[in-house]
């Protein structure tokens, strides 16, 4: 009996790592930002090499009209001031279309880039890939890339509604520090 309970807790973590193993991982701080290229609403490339010599806030949503994704992109876009006073941009990044990301900043009063990322080559890069009711999305992360190009702040799992003020914080005092 217990030969056969061990055996079945083995499986089971190994079944559990092995899926663990499969998901690409987000980078950490410290690194070097992964560099990536993506049509924005307004169909031009947008890559990360445009913004050296800037604070990078890249983030990562599920869902272009959906409650949370519209309750961040409101709060990023409230706070736009804020950022570009602290030589900061901010770019979100989901699976969905150029056309539907044009739709939502138009809707919502967007006036920051949304990159669209249809084939999840950035989702996968960033590690900010999940599967949600048989669909693909961006998880809800963030990453907080230095004017160097190298990531200072990894938010994994983020809760939109405090979020922007959250970014805004770190970013004051990594500039404070240096």
């Amino acid at each position: 009996m217990k030969v056969s309970v061990i055996l079945v807790l083995t499986l089971t973590l190994g079944a559990l790592f092995a899926f663990a193993a499969d998901q690409p991982q987000p980078p950490t701080a410290g690194n070097q930002a992964p560099a990536f290229s993506l049509l924005s609403q307004e169909g031009t490339q947008v890559s990360l090499d445009q913004f050296k010599g800037k604070w990078v806030v890249l983030y990562f949503y599920p869902k272009d009209f959906t409650s949370g994704c519209t309750i961040e992109a409101h709060n990023f876009q409230r706070d736009l001031d804020k950022y570009t006073q602290k030589n900061a941009v901010i770019l979100g990044v989901s699976v969905d279309d150029v056309d539907s990301h044009k739709s939502f900043c138009t809707k919502e009063g967007l006036n920051f880039k949304l990159l669209a990322d249809s084939k999840h080559a950035v989702v996968e890069k960033y590690g900010s890939i999940m599967e949600y009711n048989g669909m693909t999305l961006a998880a809800r992360n963030t990453f907080l890339i230095d004017p160097t190009g190298v990531i200072r702040k990894v938010y994994l799992k983020v809760s939109p509604q405090a979020h922007s003020e959250e970014v805004l914080s770190d970013l004051q005092q990594l500039q404070s520090a240096k």
